[in-house]
């Protein structure tokens, strides 16, 4: 009896889509430790440099405005480079940025240091956002964009508080300096040319939607962020407000995003599916029931119900709600998508917090209210299919 030796072969998409999601999910992980490390760094930063909250306020959102407006250059260059020329590049510079900000001993250096490696970490996400789009299953590769980021976030709030209680600031971003040096094996796993080769570009990069629903699915991952950081900035106020002790707030806060790493995890290993529209919907009414237990003074068994729902919702829409915008449209919209996301997370705590401020907290709930309705809308218009018309031949 003959015995083939033909080596098994795997399928190259499948093979390139594995290089893929590694890239997306360690990057993810890594790039946003920047600003999940925000409350760890602000103590530093005023403690070290004499800042004052204004000051340090001033810096972090300096730190991630530059994050988000990446998007802009990214426009000219998105295209014409090779991406793992590009990411190698952006990822030199997250590396020196974040060695250099640990010797720094002037705060307005700091500012521009910690500026310029925003941006080349902004820059390394529209990659990653335009890539997962470009997998055979869209929406599970934003399922571990999102997944490896909470994953980093819990690691973080549980890790860096004790690690670095007596360090300097500088200890911080060394690590994060660290941390990016070991992503970089994983660039070779994506397909450099994914975005100039002639033939990919002319017809999957064209927009599929119209202008005005490209523009109400950009409209709908605003609003979502507005309306998801502007309840979650301020869930410790909330909690504060309704009389509940600072322990419980804060094991209810550790659940809640523990529910949200499960809820991203479930839409991650569902990918894309027929129903993708029910899950979409289903998020958002939960989101929508979540904000409204928060109205009133809730005792502590509805906020944590609250909390818990707001995270598993917030985190099961994401996903499907960006691969509703990569379905629509090319690299570009993806890449307009991340300026969306960056001016989401920086108005929805100033809007919100102008409101407290003014009208107290139920007026900042009713308005993330009306923000997450709104958002839901734009998604049902873009999904939305016209039935076609059907002829009948002529006799």
């Amino acid at each position: 009896m003959a015995v083939s030796l033909r080596p098994l072969t795997t399928n190259p998409v499948e093979q390139s889509d594995r290089g893929t999601y590694l890239y997306i999910s360690l990057f993810s992980a890594v790039l946003y430790t920047v600003l999940l490390t925000a409350p760890v760094v602000a103590g530093k930063l005023t403690e070290q440099f004499a800042a004052s909250p204004s000051q340090v306020g001033a810096l972090l959102s300096a730190e991630l405005g530059a994050f988000s407006l990446a998007t802009i250059p990214a426009y000219l260059w998105l295209r014409r480079v090779n991406l793992r020329t590009a990411t190698y590049f952006f990822a030199v510079i997250v590396i020196l940025g974040n060695l250099v900000s640990g010797f720094i001993d002037s705060f307005v250096l700091l500012a521009m240091a910690r500026v310029i490696t925003s941006l080349a970490a902004g820059s390394i996400t529209v990659i990653i956002l335009t890539l997962s789009r470009k997998t055979a299953n869209p929406s599970r590769a934003f399922g571990l964009f999102v997944v490896f980021q909470l994953a980093m976030g819990a690691l973080i709030l549980a890790v860096f508080p004790t690690l670095y209680a007596d360090a300097e600031v500088g200890a911080i971003y060394w690590t994060l300096a660290g941390l990016a040096v070991l992503c970089l094996p994983v660039v070779r796993g994506i397909d450099g040319e994914a975005l100039r080769a002639p033939a990919l570009t002319d017809a999957a990069d064209k927009p599929k939607l119209s202008l005005s629903k490209l523009v109400l699915g950009l409209a709908s991952v605003l609003l979502f962020y507005v309306a998801l950081s502007g309840v979650w900035s301020f869930m410790a106020q909330i909690s504060a407000e309704a009389g509940i002790a600072l322990s419980p707030t804060s094991l209810v806060l550790s659940i809640a995003t523990v529910a949200g790493i499960v809820s991203a995890l479930l839409a991650t290993v569902l990918g894309d599916t027929p129903r993708r529209g029910l899950y979409l919907r289903l998020g958002f009414i939960g989101m929508i029931l979540s904000v409204f237990l928060l109205l009133g003074t809730p005792g502590l068994i509805q906020f944590a119900a609250a909390a818990i729902i707001f995270k598993f919702a917030w985190t099961l829409i994401l996903p499907y709600l960006l691969s509703t915008l990569g379905d629509a449209g090319g690299s570009q919209v993806m890449n307009t998508t991340n300026l969306m996301i960056g001016t989401g997370f920086v108005l929805g705590p100033m809007i919100g917090g102008t409101l407290i401020e003014r009208a107290g907290m139920t007026s900042m709930l009713v308005f993330s209210l009306v923000m997450v309705a709104a958002s839901l809308l734009c998604v049902l218009v873009v999904q939305h299919r016209p039935a076609e018309i059907k002829q009948e031949p002529l006799r």
